[in-house]
């Protein structure tokens, strides 16, 4: 049985080893950045979706599917936007063998997809909010190392695009966006910290950006969503306006929501051990694996027992899988933990006889379950496995960040740091400079940990500073 790199000292190293070892995707497509999606990778990611679709929903968002192709016209008229991304684009410019007479670019995201119609769709304060998403594939020309899920040329994306009827509407609509994921990043158990991006890293075309991130280890992070604040940057180009109550036309304010695959590759990143993947509950394709141990006489019972039983935990909604495979139980063991399977069910002579389990969860804490309660019991050890892989990350997410209070200490730490800033740009390249990373921006809620008032700042010495976190995303 192979043993994967050390996490903390080579991380992209055991990452990758991990993936391939749980079989969460396949690299070996002949297109850089363009991955397959195996079937245990499809299920994580339908899990993930669940989730997603059933949050954003709740918040009165409907689902709608645009067209992937969008015209260069279309694509050319917020200036600031196509600046960010035109590096980025993919374009088709024949159709079989004609040129086109507009070349059309591969949806890098949906704004200049989505607001031409929404144009036809907005036409008075009565049809506002208009609050939308979409889960779809966009594609960018990522010229930095491709990595699964982390940085990709083919993205599965979640976006909500939204037009609401003034600023102070928008920016509502931002906050709910934050509380939305707050619930997803509970189901995924990914502690977070939600940063308004300094004005140079913003989102093209964004009023401002908040950007949602985790600590995956040392000083580095990972940008796992982002919310923007458009105003009137894309309405007013797009021609996006309606008749308010009183009469005068006006242009919408409008938001969105992105979130990604990027989500799996931070559950993983996060949860992940010296043995694999570990998955939540929520997320993991397989809740439960019931693997019989079969030998010699009793053999029929055991099988029965563990089909039977497989049946009752389906029946109360658990995502359940019978390995009956001819590998030795050991071997089966090894599989299910580097593939991340919450709980393994034991079920040899003994327990068929006696209508009992021997439970062992992906942390490594393993009992039986006696036969008065062996449906309840199982239950009750998702449970109790999510509530440890809970604590686990949120101990290991605030044991991620520490207050550096000059750019040497700064420089010094392995930690992301905390920093005073007085929120100049050239101070913030100061701090970037300095870790060769990122200044991420300013906290929008709680900081991690709680440092008191802030200093001066780390890159003049001003007191008209503020707290900031700064790192090396990935």
């Amino acid at each position: 049985m192979p043993t994967f790199p050390d996490k903390a000292t080579k991380f992209i190293d055991w990452y990758l080893e991990v993936l391939d070892a749980a079989e969460l995707t396949d690299k070996r497509y002949p297109v850089k950045g363009m991955n397959v999606w195996t079937p245990y990778g499809f299920q994580a990611r339908r899990q993930l979706d669940a989730v997603m679709i059933r949050e954003i929903e709740r918040t009165g968002s409907l689902p709608v599917e645009f067209p992937a192709l969008i015209p260069q016209t279309e694509f050319q008229k917020e200036k600031e936007h196509i600046k960010g991304f035109d590096a980025q684009v993919y374009w088709v410019t024949k159709g079989g063998a004609t040129e086109l007479d507009v070349p059309l670019v591969l949806r890098p995201t949906s704004e200049t997809a989505m607001y031409p119609v929404f144009a036809l769709w907005v036409r008075s304060h009565k049809d506002l909010p208009l609050n939308v998403y979409q889960i779809v594939n966009t594609f960018r020309y990522e010229t930095k190392t491709t990595r699964p899920f982390l940085r990709v040329r083919e993205i599965h994306f979640f976006e909500e695009h939204t037009c609401q009827v003034n600023e102070a509407a928008a920016a509502e609509r931002v906050r709910s966006n934050l509380a939305a994921f707050a619930e997803m990043a509970r189901s995924f158990v990914l502690p977070f910290v939600a940063v308004r991006r300094p004005e140079w890293d913003k989102f093209p075309g964004a009023f401002y950006s908040v950007a949602l991130d985790i600590p995956v280890g040392g000083a580095r992070t990972l940008q796992i969503g982002t919310t923007h604040h458009y105003r009137e940057n894309f309405s007013v180009p797009y021609g996006i306006q309606f008749e308010a109550a009183d009469g005068s036309t006006q242009h919408v304010h409008q938001t969105t929501f992105g979130l990604s695959e990027r989500l799996v590759g931070a559950v993983v990143s996060v949860h992940g051990d010296a043995k694999g993947v570990v998955f939540p509950s929520s997320l993991a394709p397989y809740q439960v694996v019931v693997v019989p141990i079969v030998s010699g006489a009793g053999a029929d019972g055991v099988t029965a027992y563990a089909e039977e039983l497989v049946g009752r935990l389906r029946a109360r909604g658990l995502r359940v899988h019978l390995d009956a495979s001819d590998e030795r139980p050991g071997a089966k063991y090894y599989r299910w933990e580097t593939h991340g399977v919450p709980l393994r069910l034991e079920v040899g002579r003994r327990e068929a006889e006696q209508k009992t389990v021997t439970a062992a969860d992906r942390l490594g804490q393993k009992r039986p379950i006696g036969p008065a309660d062996v449906d309840e019991g199982i239950v009750a050890a998702l449970l109790e496995y999510d509530a440890r892989l809970r604590t686990k990350a949120e101990e290991s997410f605030a044991a991620s960040f520490r207050v550096a209070r000059t750019l040497e200490e700064l420089q010094a730490r392995t930690h992301v740091g905390i920093v005073s800033w007085c929120g100049a740009e050239a101070c913030g390249h100061r701090i970037e400079e300095a870790i060769d990373g990122a200044l991420l921006g300013t906290p929008e809620g709680p900081l991690p940990v709680d440092p008191g008032p802030p200093g001066e700042c780390v890159g003049c010495g001003s007191r008209e500073s503020r707290w900031a976190l700064a790192g090396q995303p990935l």
